[in-house]
């Protein structure tokens, strides 16, 4: 398979919202929570900046709140937010048909639960014939889910990276990179990213 090109890329964020998890839930996995909040928005900030296009989903909103702030707060202007019911996001007409007005067929998928909406998500827009990226530092289950939901995705195909190799995928070469970091220093590098 050839690098990841940005020029066909959508980012698909699934679910991180505010009251997804009760707080008593993540007492344990808090940290590793955080850091794939710290990467879903530098990954969306830097799309941002590529125009690459980016379609967020929330699961019933009413219940489970609204897209975390600090994500919330590095979308692109013209990235579009829907509700979810059905897991897998291809199994949403609505969302369905925003993924496919990005005119993309490279889907990078970011956000929770690996072993479910995301597995699921991942399953369902591969069976459809887009190429599927599943970014691992920039998802999230709690506990031994997280693995147990990469292991089903790796058996299925479905590609895996780091926020970091999206990134230079993304890139392709030191200038650009160079390029990148100086016109945009005001964009925090997240955990595992050097410039």
């Amino acid at each position: 398979m050839p690098l990841i090109d940005r020029d066909d890329c959508a980012v698909v964020v699934i679910d991180v919202q505010s009251d997804f998890y009760p707080a008593r839930r993540l007492d344990v996995d808090r940290l590793r929570f955080d850091e794939m909040v710290r990467q879903i928005a530098w990954i969306t900030a830097v799309a941002d900046r590529l125009d690459v296009p980016v379609v967020v989903t929330e699961e019933d909103p009413d219940h489970s709140g609204h897209t975390v702030v600090p994500i919330a707060d590095a979308l692109p202007a013209k990235a579009v937010t829907l509700p979810k019911n059905a897991f897998a996001v291809w199994d949403n007409p609505d969302i369905a048909a925003a993924i496919e007005a990005t005119g993309r067929t490279t889907l990078v998928l970011v956000g929770i639960e690996t072993d479910i909406c995301v597995a699921h998500s991942a399953i369902q827009l591969h069976h459809a014939g887009k190429r599927v990226v599943v970014i691992d530092d920039a998802t999230y289950s709690p506990g031994p889910a997280h693995e147990r939901g990469l292991r089903r995705l790796g058996q299925r195909g479905i590609e895996m990276l780091s926020t970091k190799e999206l990134f230079y995928d993304w890139m392709r070469t030191i200038q650009a990179a160079d390029t990148f970091h100086d016109t945009h220093a005001d964009l925090p590098l997240p955990p595992g990213v050097r410039l």
